[in-house]
């Protein structure tokens, strides 16, 4: 299938070939599975027809999206500010602390 032949056809039709092929990439993978696939080329052209008319598909739905006018954004509706409800502050014992240990103080080594 040539991009040139994906130009001519409309939407439905390519979703109509789209759906056919990958029936047939479903039967071909069957076919492979049992042993009993005699071309097996099929398989890598059917997967590149179906990659090709879904690029085709999202090319056209990308440049139908960016031929419509992009609606206004409304501003968001503030927010309702919410009661501030005094906490009360519980005292909790402090855990015991460590010791600190005095570190061993470091022999320098003379290089002779």
């Amino acid at each position: 299938m040539k991009a040139e032949e994906l130009r001519t056809k409309t939407v439905d039709q390519l979703n109509t070939d789209l759906a056919g092929l990958k029936k047939e990439a479903f039967n071909l993978r069957f076919q492979q599975a049992n042993g009993q696939l005699e071309n097996t080329a099929r398989v890598r052209a059917v997967r590149r027809d179906i990659a090709r008319i879904m690029t085709f598909l999202s090319k056209q739905a990308a440049g139908a999206a960016a031929a419509q006018p992009k609606a206004e954004k409304k501003a968001p509706a503030p927010k309702a500010a919410k009661p501030k409800v005094a906490k009360e502050k519980t005292t909790k014992p402090k855990a015991a602390t460590k010791t600190a240990k005095p570190k061993a103080a470091k022999a320098k080594t003379a290089k002779a």
